[in-house]
């Protein structure tokens, strides 16, 4: 006789199984759908934003380089360059021509200054052959500083007149004559304090002041 507690049991495990197992597969036949459509509307959605975007990159990549290809044609980058560069030229070189002319001006004014000098004060001073006055420990080597700078002035105008202004050499004139120019100021300036300080010496008497003053007067 059987038992109607076991059967019981037995039925109601049985009923469980099944239950649990159709639970599962209600659950894998809702979540899978979800998943997989969800990854394949994904992907379709990169794939459509990836090729949008590529197709937006080539669009504006053409944008970019249809104006280049046309500018790159011409020359006009080269022959700006090249224009640019002549007008600089020609500035530097007008410059230079300015540069080279007030220095010849400036030398035949230095050179007329020295002549008034020489005519008008040095030459007096001697003629009056003062005892107490040392003309030469004065002016020191004026009359060779202005020999010196009368043979600058003569090499300068040999290298510009009738030279271009770019075959103009005016370096190779002031290395000619560099060991000249630095005996001589080296003498005029080693005596330059000595004779300033004879100048006030002279200054305090009054009948060399007179003359000094003089011969001053006569250069104006």
């Amino acid at each position: 006789m059987d038992c109607p507690g076991k059967e019981g049991t037995a039925g109601r495990k049985r009923n469980l199984t099944l239950l649990r197992n159709k639970l599962y597969m209600g659950q894998r036949r809702r979540t899978e759908p979800v998943v997989e459509s969800t990854t394949t509307a994904g992907d379709h959605g990169n794939l459509r934003r990836s090729q949008s975007d590529r197709t937006e990159y080539s669009q504006k990549l053409q944008e970019k380089m249809a104006p280049q290809a046309v500018s790159s044609t011409p020359a006009t980058p080269l022959q700006e360059d090249e224009e640019e560069v002549e007008e600089v030229r020609r500035r530097m070189m007008a410059r230079r021509v300015k540069i080279i002319a007030e220095l010849l001006q400036t030398e035949k004014d230095y050179i007329s200054d020295l002549d008034l000098c020489i005519q008008e004060v040095i030459q007096p001073l001697r003629n009056m052959q003062i005892a107490r006055f040392d003309v030469d420990g004065l002016f020191s080597n004026v009359e060779l500083v202005h020999q010196l700078s009368t043979k600058l002035l003569s090499l300068l105008e040999e290298a510009t007149t009738d030279v271009e202004p770019p075959m103009q050499i005016i370096g190779e004139v002031f290395l000619q004559i560099k060991g000249p120019l630095e005996d001589t100021y080296k003498i005029y300036c080693y005596h330059h304090d000595d004779a300033h300080t004879m100048l006030e010496y002279y200054e305090k008497d009054e009948e060399l002041k007179q003359h000094l003053r003089d011969c001053v007067q006569s250069l104006k």
